[in-house]
């Protein structure tokens, strides 16, 4: 993992895998050692446009605790 963060661009985002056509959700890019979640109905780039950052391990073990519906409660 590199120590500095990379900037993502718009297009690094994907749409995460089981989200309905046309429905907000969340939006992920990954990229040396690094991730950022952000919400899909916002603007990218907008002031309101906040983004959980995450380093690869932490990405890898957010992703598993929702997988599995441990954040469910």
């Amino acid at each position: 993992m590199s120590s500095t963060r990379p900037t993502f661009t718009e297009s690094d985002f994907h749409k995460a895998t089981f989200s309905q056509p046309n429905q907000s959700c969340v939006e992920v890019a990954q990229q040396s050692g690094w991730a950022e979640v952000r919400d899909s109905k916002t603007a990218f780039g907008a002031a309101n446009d906040h983004r959980l950052v995450l380093t690869g391990l932490e990405a890898t073990t957010f992703l598993s605790v929702v997988k599995t519906g441990r954040l469910d409660r």
